[in-house]
């Protein structure tokens, strides 16, 4: 058995949901500039990202920063002061999945710790270890793998791992802004309105009219996400077991008071798990509690983690 906690990651969007998450239970969050990360619930300026982590330190929590856009040649220009910048503030890691960022940070500023996020390609532990050799200390491992691969990799691994137990996950990626492309051919100009997280959008397949995949387009995109949320609650302890080191809920799409009331429940069944890991019992009411918050349009799921896979 693992005798360390693992830590509880969220993303976070603002400086309001940092104070948040952490008093809710959470050890670490992730936070970013929609220039250089995607998919999160807030862009933050360098201002913002140094206060947050002067809050997270003041509470013993961790600050990652998110560089998993898809770096342009425009955008390499700015990521040598903008990893220096994120350096002076202190932050503790950052997300990437271009070497660019891992050749950045290691040339202009060694002291931050990289986080190798390449989102569904990281599924064996030879590729998470090649990459810590190049400097990576920890992998996020890939959504599509089942509780066996995720617990069976564990040791194997050189690097530390980090998989999602809760929320949303994406499920399409494209540069292209395809909902003001789809509007317009629609007859409908959508200029100067706004198409992001607000807007509330929802893809619906003809044949599964029951299923609403939210869909939002922002300066790095369109993305879709899934139409139910990851669940694991029930058997965390097996993450907790195999020694996983961070667990991740996404709020992406959820309000504060959800994500709130989430984190609190994982860092409770976390807590009593390290109590007595031998006594260890799930217990009913905390998946109640969640269901309580949930959209109901929106199901809880183990997600992939008890699906058989073929490659």
């Amino acid at each position: 058995m693992n005798g360390n906690k693992p830590e509880l990651l969220a993303a976070a969007g603002s400086l309001r949901e940092v104070e948040a998450y952490i008093a809710s239970g959470a050890t670490a969050v992730l936070i970013g500039e929609d220039k250089f990360g995607m998919r999160l619930p807030g862009s933050m300026t360098l201002t913002e990202i140094e206060e947050a982590v002067r809050i997270a330190h003041d509470r013993q929590a961790k600050v990652y920063v998110s560089l998993n856009n898809l770096m342009s040649n425009e955008i390499l220009g700015e990521l040598p002061s903008y990893v220096e910048a994120l350096a002076e503030a202190g932050v503790d890691a950052v997300e990437f999945g271009d070497p660019a960022v891992l050749r950045a940070v290691n040339q202009h500023a060694p002291g931050i710790k990289l986080h190798w996020n390449a989102e569904m390609t990281s599924t064996n532990y030879a590729t998470a270890n090649y990459w810590g050799s190049k400097g990576a200390s920890r992998v996020v491992l890939a959504r599509e793998l089942n509780m066996d691969e995720l617990t069976g990799m564990k040791p194997h691994l050189q690097v530390e791992a980090q998989v999602q137990v809760h929320g949303m996950t994406n499920i399409y990626h494209s540069k292209r802004r395809l909902v003001r492309s789809y509007m317009t051919h629609q007859g409908r100009p959508v200029d100067g309105e706004n198409l992001g997280l607000e807007r509330g959008l929802f893809l619906i397949e003809a044949e599964r009219k029951e299923e609403k995949f939210p869909i939002y387009e922002d300066i790095n995109g369109t993305h879709i996400m899934s139409s139910d949320d990851i669940c694991i609650l029930e058997d965390l302890h097996i993450l907790l077991e195999a020694g996983l080191d961070s667990l991740k809920i996404e709020t992406l799409l959820k309000p504060m008071n959800y994500n709130c009331k989430v984190i609190q429940i994982y860092r409770t069944a976390m807590d009593a798990y390290f109590e007595d890991p031998e006594g260890y019992e799930f217990q009913e009411e905390w998946l109640d509690a969640i269901r309580e918050v949930q959209d109901p349009e929106r199901e809880l799921s183990f997600g992939f983690f008890y699906k058989e896979q073929v490659y």
